[in-house]
């Protein structure tokens, strides 16, 4: 019977009890003898069950009526707790897709965590600055089915570094200053970088992204590595990108962002090649691009004035950000042959104001006179487990700072040159090659890079970093590494050239040799 029904059926059962012939049933007369009394009784007895019986007919009734069609077939019980359970489902959230229509959402959840994903954001070695190619991949092959996907990496290193220069070091993956290291020999323990990412799928076609980024060791702020000013957290990227490779190849967006120039990736676990120190820039600005299996076409438009890196082009004489009046061009072209995915890359870029527009002394940040484009050429090959790539960048005009206008100082005999960079690489991977988003398991690497930033004989002439490197994904989104580094040379930007010293001579020095053992763990969630 129908539980709704039952408190029904004890009403009627209580009332029948309830009268006044049942209260005399006490006193009646010996059973052999029915009385009129008892007939009494009987009857309403049977005018009882013939009321319950038409209304369990009833109730079967109603049920049969309500029930969908492809209910399974079962107890009254079992029917009822199908009914209530139908009842009682949450519906699942709706959100507005372009048109402003509410439709179900697909994501299954409100707030989900991809590892692979995570690592490929994340990851300061490869797709350095097509982030938001990386993004748009992910959507279209449905890893961002939450409406909220949350990211986070975490960087930790230990290394030995020697010097046969005191104080100068010239490792690039922290700031080369007397502030963090001193003497011959120095070692370290820490954590070099943290993130956390949050990636919105607002719509099918709307993704809003924001990383922050904690870097004491790559932080601008002033003191040592333990100084509050270089213990901050920063939005390191972030926007709102209008795009969806399902339904076209065209996407854009606005925020702060990798700008689209060069390469600038390494083969390297962990160290950047010379080429994304001396041009991989970032900026707030404009993006919109074109890409498909076989051509990419990113086009961004830069704010104006110093920005976060490698990109400066001077307002009214200042390096305050009010314009956008610089802009950047990248063009690529991907030719994939065979199986395995086996591919060949091309591709060129123009940025028209980089870093290397300052005079003498060099100060990051300081205002230039004038903007001094860039251009770059790439090219990266896959063949099976071997990857190979290969860049140089150079600015077309010569970066002021590099000489010296001083007619009495000795290095003034140096001639101001164009800032120089390239990189050659090769990487062998083995083991499971779908272990890993970089599709690898075990890999052994090998990078030469270099960047030239002064005459020949100057001591800012150059820097070169070779790194050999092995690395272990025992997970999609743990990285173990361990590499060698040896540079040649000390030439920090900041007053590359001289300026800063009462004798007028330069801290730079072209003959400084820096070897660096190292081990690190990378992970991503």
């Amino acid at each position: 019977m129908n539980r709704k029904l039952l408190p029904l059926g004890a009403a009627l059962l209580l009332g029948a009890f309830a009268t006044p012939t049942f209260a005399q049933d006490s006193d009646a007369p010996d059973v052999a003898q029915p009385t009129a009394a008892q007939n009494s009784v009987e009857a309403r007895f049977l005018a009882l069950e013939q009321r319950l019986a038409a209304l369990e007919a009833e109730n079967a009734r109603l049920r049969a009526s309500i029930a969908p069609a492809s209910a399974p077939a079962g107890t009254p019980a079992q029917a009822a707790a199908v009914q209530v359970a139908s009842a009682t489902e949450t519906p699942a959230p709706a959100y507005a897709d372009e048109g402003g229509t509410a439709s179900q959402d697909r994501s299954r959840g409100t707030v989900g965590f991809n590892n692979s994903y995570a690592f490929q954001m994340l990851d300061n070695a490869e797709a350095a600055n097509t982030k938001p190619l990386v993004q748009l991949a992910a959507a279209s092959a449905g890893d961002l089915d939450s409406r909220v996907v949350l990211s986070g990496g975490v960087t930790a290193i230990a290394n030995q570094q020697w010097s046969d220069t005191d104080s100068k070091f010239g490792y690039l993956m922290r700031h080369p200053t007397t502030n963090n290291q001193i003497g011959k020999s120095v070692s370290e323990a820490v954590i070099h970088s943290a993130q956390l990412a949050v990636t919105a799928k607002l719509t099918d076609s709307v993704i809003a992204y924001a990383e922050m980024l904690y870097d004491p060791q790559q932080s601008f702020g002033a003191g040592n590595i333990t100084a509050l000013t270089r213990n901050q957290i920063q939005l390191r990227r972030g926007w709102v990108m209008l795009g969806n490779l399902d339904k076209s190849p065209f996407y854009a967006l606005v925020g702060k962002m990798d700008v689209p120039f060069g390469l600038n990736e390494t083969v390297s676990p962990f160290t950047n090649s010379t080429n994304w120190h001396a041009f991989a820039g970032l900026a707030y600005g404009a993006q919109a691009g074109y890409t498909s299996e076989n051509v990419t076409v990113r086009a961004m438009a830069v704010q104006g004035g110093a920005q976060f890196r490698a990109a400066n082009v001077p307002v009214q004489g200042t390096s305050v950000p009010s314009r956008l009046n610089n802009f950047a061009v990248d063009a690529r072209f991907t030719l994939p042959f065979g199986e395995n995915g086996n591919s060949v890359m091309a591709g060129a870029s123009y940025i028209h104001g980089s870093a290397y527009c300052q005079g003498y002394p060099i100060f990051h940040f300081n205002p230039c006179d004038d903007n001094n484009p860039a251009v770059a050429a790439y090219g990266q090959v896959n063949i099976g487990p071997v990857k190979l790539i290969g860049e140089y960048a150079t600015t077309t005009d010569e970066w002021p700072g590099t000489a010296v206008p001083v007619p009495m100082n000795p290095l003034s005999q140096f001639a101001a040159v164009e800032a120089e960079a390239f990189t050659l690489g090769g990487r062998f991977g083995f083991g499971d090659y779908s272990a890993s988003p970089q599709g690898r398991k075990f890999a052994v690497s090998g990078e030469f890079s270099k960047f030239i930033s002064g005459d020949n004989g100057a001591p800012w002439e150059r820097q070169n970093q070779a790194v050999l490197g092995f690395s272990w994904f025992p997970s999609e989104s743990i990285n173990l590494f361990t590499e060698f580094t040896h540079v040649d040379g000390w030439a920090p930007l900041n007053f590359l050239s001289g300026g800063n010293l009462p004798d007028g001579s330069s801290w730079s020095v072209r003959e400084a040799d820096t070897n660096v053992a190292l081990i690190g763990a990378q992970v991503a969630f």
